[in-house]
């Protein structure tokens, strides 16, 4: 029973060293992100540089770049469910009677590019991410399957 016990400590011992190295990144500090603003539409690409607390969320980095800059503005509207909604950037907001909205992506450092699936307020960029902001239309039959 005795060495049940003492084998038992030491599996547990050896998971939470595991466990904690696994959990811990080389970077603890802010770090560096990229965000593109792009405009699908009209071809117009902006680039902005900040860095990010460590573990911080997207829109902390976005209310950052919009106090250090007057080039970049954008509103969210907060929805009681889902939390902030992107509704606009530099004065463009997406419309449903036109098909346009601001699609959020994320080219990792590793070059694959995602579409997150949480917003700008759970969204926590990696290290050296490049978050776009893509302003965009969409079709109707093709993205609604007709409805």
């Amino acid at each position: 029973m005795a060495l049940r016990l003492l084998a038992l400590q030491s599996s547990l011992l050896f998971a939470f060293q595991l466990a904690s190295s696994a959990c811990n990144s080389d970077i603890k500090g802010p770090y560096p992100i990229s965000l593109v603003v792009y405009n699908s539409i009209k071809g117009k690409n902006l680039t902005y540089t900040t860095e990010i607390a460590y573990r911080g969320i997207l829109l902390g980095a976005m209310k950052k770049i919009q106090a250090s800059t007057s080039t970049f503005r954008f509103t969210t509207k907060e929805d009681s469910n889902y939390g902030p909604f992107l509704v606009s950037v530099n004065g463009v907001a997406g419309n449903p009677a036109d098909h346009t909205y601001w699609e959020l992506l994320a080219k990792l450092k590793n070059g694959t590019t995602i579409r997150p699936d949480v917003g700008v307020g759970c969204y926590i960029p990696n290290p050296y991410d490049t978050i776009i902001l893509k302003f965009r239309k969409w079709d109707q039959e093709k993205d609604h399957g007709g409805v």
